[in-house]
């Protein structure tokens, strides 16, 4: 007798079908598992044949073999436990073949029969509705999040006997189909301008809220963080010790705008594929690596392959606090993935690609003690000292950031005045509600100019830029101009242009002004 059942593992950002293959020998009792699986997997033989018995199943006194096809694919994770069950019960005559016939089925079992969460969900439900399948029948914990791929019928799972019970049409269990549709999340609708009157206040429970409030001064710089955000530009803040450089970074989590349907999907898929995820996370990842971090989790990889932070940063920002102190190699691997927003990563025996669409946030000291061209405290540090602190970064990744800025120290006597002055939360709400509104409106006229939700003045291409951005003749006399002053590379050159775009846009003017391209020069071509 030989029985199919059909389920699917993560393979990078995809998945792969697998089908579970069954049947019984002439032999002694056992239950063997082949077809490239790890660790993980052999070990479901004891965890499924627990399950069936503590779930008041009789386990097949035969010879079992199960074979996970395809046999020449390395497989990892526990989401074939419940299939591999599903064949166990049907070797063992309890269920038919008919009662599973067009359904997809994936999870991993307690010993007491419960279902446990999977990583990759997303991945394993898009999979399966690639191949056809309509029913997926999955762990009840994961099913809020699995509601997002539209188009199939969950049905969530709790235990083994819960799911023998539907397959035997004596208690069926409820589909979750549609159910996304009341989840509040953006949708990607048609592009329509938000009023500022839908942005609700935020709220003062948050640790984060008054970040913007706490930076005192500084208006051009809290003016580029809202460009970089708005427009999807990379800003690199350098500065001594105490100048806001952290703090002002730190805000852009409150600042970032609600990520689209499509989007959401994208980071979910990603996220999931590190952690069992119980809840659909409905904001724009903000990651933070500290600067020991390994290349492996900055650019991803181990056995089997895993997304690092730059594809967790995807549709989001990767913030870097103090840049130089990285390893040079991992700086350098950033390169490729700010350019193609992808990252591939290759094994002997496997490859994977991520996306890593993110906005790179960094800041720096001018030196290693960090008050070189400072008023306030002279700097100890030597010129060989200061070469090699700033040799981390090369001319492509400076090239690669849109905006530089340099933060002063603020001045002392206004500092002491704000401190020593009670300002009510109301200013600290209104502050960051104009912020957000501005945002929101700059992401807008964005959606409206290229029709989509999903792309941004920072991520447009060369072909893009000639037909969404023109530039008048005075204007490109006066790039020229300065192409030849600062000898800017191309890439430099269509950053420009496109961060010209984005002030534009902040300046709510359907043109890009002579002021607007000075601006960006002087935002691209500073060097910290």
């Amino acid at each position: 007798m030989n029985v199919k059942v059909f389920t699917a593992i993560p393979t990078g950002y995809s998945g792969q079908l697998i089908e579970v293959e069954g049947t019984t020998n002439k032999g002694l009792p056992s239950f063997n598992l082949v077809g490239m699986g790890d660790k993980t997997i052999l070990e479901s033989k004891e965890r499924v044949r627990s399950a069936v018995v503590n779930s008041d199943f009789s386990f097949p006194k035969h010879k079992i073999i199960i074979n996970l096809a395809p046999a020449d694919l390395i497989k990892s994770g526990s989401s074939l436990d419940l299939p591999i069950a599903i064949n166990i019960l049907i070797l063992a005559k309890q269920l038919r073949e008919e009662d599973i016939k067009g359904l997809f089925f994936t999870g991993e079992l307690s010993l007491d029969g419960s279902l446990k969460p999977v990583k990759g969900i997303l991945n394993i439900i898009e999979t399966a509705k690639n191949h056809g399948f309509k029913q997926i029948f999955l762990p009840a914990t994961s099913a809020t999040s699995s509601t997002l791929i539209q188009g199939v019928e969950i049905y969530p799972v709790r235990t083994l006997k819960q799911l023998f019970l539907h397959l035997k049409h004596q208690s069926p269990i409820l589909p979750l189909s549609g159910s996304a549709q009341t989840l509040p999340i953006t949708t990607a609708t048609t592009p329509t301008r938000t009023p500022d009157s839908t942005l609700a206040p935020p709220s003062h429970a948050d640790s984060s809220f008054y970040a913007l409030d706490q930076i005192q001064g500084l208006d051009f710089a809290k003016r580029a963080l809202i460009l970089a955000i708005a427009g999807h530009h990379n800003l690199l803040l350098s500065g001594p010790p105490g100048s806001g450089k952290t703090l002002l970074m730190s805000a852009a989590r409150d600042l970032l705008p609600p990520p689209s349907s499509s989007e959401l999907i994208s980071i979910y898929k990603i996220h999931g594929l590190t952690t069992e995820l119980d809840q659909i996370p409905r904001k724009r990842p903000f990651r933070q690596p500290h600067h020991s971090s390994s290349a492996c989790s900055i650019i991803g990889g181990g056995n089997p392959i895993t997304p690092g932070e730059i594809s967790l940063a995807h549709l989001g920002i990767l913030f870097l606090d103090e840049l130089p102190e990285f390893p040079k190699s991992v700086l350098e691997a950033l390169r490729q993935p700010l350019e193609d927003h992808l990252i591939s990563i290759s094994r002997a025996k496997e490859r994977a690609t991520f996306p890593a669409n993110f906005t790179l946030f960094a800041t720096m000291n001018p030196c290693p003690c960090g008050y070189y061209g400072s008023h306030i405290k002279p700097c100890t540090c030597t010129p060989t000292q200061i070469h090699n602190y700033t040799k981390h970064l090369s001319g492509p990744i400076f090239d690669r950031i849109d905006i530089k800025l340099h933060l002063p120290y603020l001045d002392q006597n206004l500092l002491i005045d704000h401190l020593s002055t009670k300002s009510p939360p109301e200013n600290s709400a209104k502050n960051l509600h104009f912020y957000q509104n501005k945002i929101c409106h700059i992401t807008q006229l964005q959606a409206e100019r290229y029709n989509s939700t999903d792309k941004f003045n920072g991520t447009l291409t060369s072909a893009e830029i000639s037909q969404y951005i023109h530039l008048s003749s005075t204007l490109k006399t006066e790039l020229k101009r300065a192409t030849e002053a600062f000898r800017l590379s191309s890439r430099v050159i269509v950053k420009i242009i496109k961060l010209s775009r984005t002030i534009a846009d902040y300046d709510d003017s359907p043109e890009i002004k002579l002021e607007h391209l000075k601006e960006a020069i002087c935002f691209t071509t500073f060097s910290p």
